[in-house]
């Protein structure tokens, strides 16, 4: 299994300006390399391009001051890019080729295998680069004891901060998954609630307007500056802090939210959904967009490999029509947020009836028959609504004690 984990470096300013200048040089010879497959007839293969790096280096003296690996993976990033590209020509997408890049466009380096360590240096967690030297580097958490260290990517992020992601392999020390697990349960996604479960808890959904209003209120003021002056600079990064703001909220609600899941139960069942086609729907596809539904299905499906728990993604068509009871189908507008059954009597909230239709067709494909009660009997008239607030504050793990003494008070 292999996975990234991030941090945040603080490099001198001398050490910056290193970064900078062997960034700078990565992006110049990636302009050169897509140069080069532009003027060949037939494209050579990514290998017999990076054979020609050692040539390079006896006019361009710069990159000579780069580490080799770091220069193989920037040719291999230009290969990616074309692959990327040739994927999305052969799904039926109209694509152009690709393009040089700027200076603002380029912010990273690659350490592939060789030219990096994690040293301790006078009580201090310090990352070596070969050719720039030790960054001091924030671990605000622990690597796994029986992790290895594959690549290193540092990055300069708009707000000006430097990031480096480890690409971490942890080999076959994953747990195994129970073969017939208990705990389960099924998980629908939305809007007016993030995710309701059928255990009867309800995630609201994060509420980020104030954060949203000072980063349109920070681009418009940005409008309104000389492009390029001092002062369109300092507004620019007023902007890039606030974008990196939200980020940071929206990701931190996805993390616990996915986490609690992953680390509570031995199944979960989610929707098949197509996040990007919803997001392109017409009406309300900011708010769409804003749930980041993808980002937290694939959150979720990583954690529960690492946990050993089994994760199912069913096929959501008519999840809120087919009663989780008798399994008729009503049709419902989605202004009505309840489930009435003409045909057997169930009443349930809407999406909580959904919920337990993805549990029922989750434990169906993996061949799990489940003796839980039935929704009829455990179906409450008032879910256990959880604050996304509440979720960001104190993490995921605690999440159901914080909820119950809530109740109880």
């Amino acid at each position: 299994m292999q996975y990234n984990y991030k941090y945040r470096l603080d490099p001198p300013e001398a050490v910056a300006e290193t970064l900078l200048y062997h960034v700078d040089t990565c992006r110049q010879l990636y302009n050169h390399v897509l140069y080069l497959l532009n003027e060949a007839d037939d494209i050579p293969t990514r290998y017999k391009i990076q054979g020609q790096l050692p040539a390079l280096k006896e006019w361009w003296d710069d990159l000579g001051d780069v580490h080799s690996k770091v220069l193989q993976m920037v040719v291999k990033r230009v290969y990616d890019n074309l692959s990327m590209l040739k994927a999305q020509k052969e799904n039926g997408r109209a694509v152009g080729m690709l393009k040089w890049k700027s200076p603002r466009e380029y912010q990273s380096l690659t350490y592939n295998q060789s030219g990096f360590k994690l040293k301790n240096t006078s009580g201090r967690s310090v990352l070596w680069l070969s050719k720039i030297g030790e960054i001091p580097i924030h671990l605000h958490r622990d690597i796994p004891e029986n992790a290895t260290i594959k690549q290193v990517t540092v990055k300069r992020e708009p707000t000006g901060e430097w990031y480096a992601t480890f690409g971490i392999d942890v080999g076959e020390s994953t747990p195994e998954k129970p073969e017939t697990p208990e705990k389960v349960v099924g998980i629908d996604v939305g809007i007016l609630k993030y995710a309701h479960d059928t255990d009867g808890y309800a995630i609201e959904s994060p509420n980020f307007s104030n954060e949203r209003e000072r980063l349109e209120r920070g681009q418009r003021d940005l409008s309104q500056k000389e492009h390029g002056s001092a002062n369109w600079e300092k507004q620019r990064q007023i902007v890039a802090e606030r974008h990196a703001d939200l980020k940071r909220k929206r990701r931190d609600f996805l993390h616990k939210s996915s986490n609690y899941y992953a680390t509570e139960y031995d199944l979960v069942a989610v929707e098949d959904l197509d996040a990007k086609g919803l997001v392109e729907l017409p009406g309300n596809s900011r708010n769409r967009a804003g749930a980041a539904w993808g980002t937290f299905l694939r959150m979720l499906e990583y954690k529960c490999e690492r946990e050993g728990t089994h994760f199912v993604s069913v096929d959501p068509k008519d999840t809120t029509k087919e009663c989780a009871s008798c399994g008729v189908k009503t049709d419902k507008p989605v202004w009505v947020r309840e489930h009435s059954c003409p045909a057997c009597g169930f009443e349930a909230d809407r999406d909580a009836n959904a919920a337990w239709n993805v549990l029922s067709r989750g434990l169906e494909d993996v061949g799990v028959v489940h003796s839980e009660s039935t929704p009829v009997e455990t179906a409450l008239p008032v879910d256990t609504v959880v604050s996304a607030k509440r979720v960001m504050e104190t993490g995921s793990p605690t999440l159901k004690e914080r909820t119950a003494s809530a109740v109880s008070e």
